[in-house]
């Protein structure tokens, strides 16, 4: 069948090539081949790929990006939960069966941005624009480090080779390997500026990202170099490998203040989805999940064994309250049912409004007059932020003995999380609730966020703070600390878990966590189902990847 496929190929191949030499050169100047590869400037593939970053939407496939599986990912971290009892991620569930659910980043890495940012390096090689060679680099390099930090294991020498319909997967330790030699490049691209660099045009193809501010992607990559050292401080080797030195000297080279956190932005110039954020309510997305248990307790100064009785003035901003103008969240895997009462589950006035603060308690949808900190159509979504890039100094020190260090650089994340808020998300706040410097001062002086001296701070206050700075938008990132301390991990200084009161659904008495768990917690993502499950099979069942507690397989990078 084949070799009758390409016999009868060949000879449809010389009558055509004869019939193109018997026409005309107007029609071939009106009918361009359009399998022809056409060059085309780098330029006009740049945004595209901008917006794979959080939700990327095309002809050819939409909705992949880290907005898309920050929703269900959120509900294993407990920043989240659905309004359903018994929800399957509220569980810890992995998703089954033939759904790409949770499949947001796989697609957005070898599809959105895939063989876009191929023809970036290649073209703008060509072209000699060397500053979108330099971005498309830093683009592959964060998609590598999300990639295997959420599936573990996945397709990266054979990635984009075009005559292979199944593909092998290779290690994690190989992406992040590939993860540091691609920042570097990234590097040396950004810092050329000979050639066609025109910061004009990058500006217009990066108008909603980085605005063609090198700096800012120099401080990108830094960045994610920083995360990809930060990433391994589970290792036995962290400090003997330099992996803790390495971490803080990125971190110290990437955003140090708040002009210089990384934004995704939306233009909003009409109700189509590609103009506006997948978390704002004209996309209507997060309608039927609420704000988890643990997040509200943490801030409303009601976790029994972190920042107890401290009232943490940023829940107005982050947070959505009640009816009772105080902060509850679900339990993920019970849903609103602790929230509802009688036969017909009446909402009491302890349930959490939405995320776009609808007076009617159990509404799905929302208005953007009412929405507030990354909930709204058009308000920035952070990727990277000063903030976190402290705490990143502060975990590194605080593991290599240098806690003073450690104490000053948990001090000031706090305090950038605090201006960020006030700076660009200073926004349908209720009156008398805005942040003042007198309130930013009264939590920050409190002993029981920040220690008096270095040798009384914690791997709890630097954890914890920053599973509450990155609440939100760094979902990934926070799942990824969460399983390196494997969710429920005692900090020697306290005898606590760090992240303290946090509870995994429990199995006894009553069992919440999915059975095909078969008793353990979730530490990876499968392969997004439309390629790999259909296409891919025997590196899968390699893998290990049928079973159905694949979900449960422990990454690399949190191991020992």
């Amino acid at each position: 069948m084949q070799n009758k496929f390409l016999t009868s190929s060949l000879f449809l191949g010389i009558l055509c090539l004869f019939s193109v030499i018997s026409c005309s050169k107007k029609i071939d100047d009106a009918y361009l081949n359009p399998n022809a590869p056409v060059i085309v400037d780098v330029e006009a593939i740049l945004p595209g790929v901008i917006g794979s970053f959080t939700a990327f939407n095309s002809a050819a496939g939409t909705n992949y990006g880290v907005q898309i599986d920050d929703i269900l990912l959120g509900r294993y971290i407990q920043y989240w939960g659905s309004t359903t009892n018994g929800e399957n991620y509220g569980g810890m569930g992995g998703t089954m069966p033939a759904s790409d659910n949770t499949g947001g980043i796989w697609a957005a890495a070898y599809y959105g941005h895939g063989q876009n940012v191929n023809r970036i390096i290649e073209w703008g090689i060509l072209q000699e624009k060397w500053d979108f060679v330099g971005v498309a680099h830093a683009v592959r390099a964060w998609d590598w480090l999300e990639l295997t930090n959420q599936y573990g294991e996945a397709i990266l020498k054979e990635a984009f080779n075009t005559n292979l319909s199944q593909f092998h997967y290779d290690t994690q330790p190989e992406f992040y390997d590939s993860c540091r030699v691609i920042c570097h490049r990234a590097l040396s691209y950004l810092n050329r500026t000979d050639g066609n660099v025109n910061p004009t045009n990058l500006a217009k193809s990066d108008e909603y990202f980085n605005k063609g501010n090198l700096d800012k992607w120099k401080k990108f990559v830094y960045g994610i170099l920083a995360r990809s050292y930060i990433d391994l401080s589970n290792k036995s080797n962290f400090i003997s490998s330099g992996f803790a030195d390495s971490a803080i000297k990125y971190a110290d080279l990437s955003c140090k203040t708040n002009a210089d956190n990384i934004l995704a932005t939306f233009s909003g110039l009409n109700s189509s989805n590609g103009f506006n954020s997948y978390f704002g309510p004209t996309r209507s997305n997060i309608g039927t999940i609420r704000q988890g248990s643990y997040i509200a307790n943490l801030m409303s100064g009601t976790n029994d064994n972190a920042f107890k009785g401290v009232s943490d003035p940023r829940a107005w901003y982050m947070l959505s309250e009640n009816a009772n103008g105080t902060f509850k969240g679900v339990t993920p895997w019970l849903g609103v049912t602790e929230y509802t009462t009688g036969a017909n589950n009446t909402p009491t006035t302890n349930y959490p409004k939405n995320f776009w603060r609808h007076p009617t308690q159990a509404s799905t949808t929302g208005t953007n007059d009412s929405a507030r900190y990354v909930y709204g159509n058009t308000t920035p979504w952070p990727m990277m932020t000063a903030s976190e890039m402290q705490f990143t100094i502060a975990e590194a020190a605080y593991r290599k003995g240098d806690k003073t260090t450690a104490l000053a650089a948990y001090t000031n994340a706090i305090s950038l999380n605090f201006d960020m808020l006030t700076t660009t998300y200073e926004f349908k706040i209720p009156a008398g609730r805005s942040i003042t410097p007198a309130s930013k001062a009264a939590y920050m002086s409190s002993l029981a966020v920040v220690p008096p001296n270095s040798t009384e701070l914690t791997m709890t206050h630097i954890m914890l703070q920053k599973y509450i700075a990155l609440y939100g938008w760094g979902t990934h990132q926070t799942w990824t600390d969460m399983r390196k301390f494997h969710y429920t991990a005692i900090d020697p200084a306290t005898g606590k878990q760090v992240y303290a009161d946090f509870t995994p659904p429990p199995t006894s008495p009553i069992n919440y966590l999915v059975t095909t768990n078969n008793g353990k917690w979730v530490y990876r993502c499968r392969p997004r189902y439309n390629s790999e499950y259909l296409y891919n099979i025997p590196e899968l069942t390699r893998l290990g990847a049928l079973n159905n507690d694949y979900n449960t397989y422990e990454c690399w990078f949190s191991m020992p």
